[in-house]
């Protein structure tokens, strides 16, 4: 899978979710908003800054790193709509281009597991 699609995909999650959590309460700006940003940057961050080590070892535990953030993303975007925080139509919204990132994500992590 070619790296760009997946930061350029990762980088689309990651301003959806920014757009998306600028409705929630000013009171969980410092609590949920902020965690949610934090796991939706850290998608794309820990790929290029994994994939600029230039070595596969060194770019698959980041790639491992982002699918983690990826995962708390999804959690936290549950909970939200769950506390009525996040509208089901943004929700889905950014469920799904959250499960189109880990698709991609976890095929990147596989074939570059085969080359460690």
């Amino acid at each position: 899978m070619n790296n760009n699609i997946l930061i350029k995909k990762s980088d689309e999650l990651a301003h959806l979710v920014y757009k998306i959590t600028k409705g929630f309460p000013k009171e969980e700006i410092y609590g949920l908003v902020s965690q949610i940003r934090r796991a939706a940057v850290s998608v794309p961050v820990n790929i290029i800054e994994g994939f600029a080590r230039q070595g596969d070892k060194s770019y698959r535990q980041f790639l491992i790193i982002s699918y983690g953030s990826l995962k708390e993303l999804k959690y936290s975007l549950q909970f939200s709509l769950e506390e009525e925080l996040l509208s089901k139509e943004d929700y889905n919204k950014a469920f799904e281009s959250a499960e189109e990132c880990a698709k991609i994500l976890w095929k990147t992590i596989q074939t570059v597991s085969k080359n460690c």
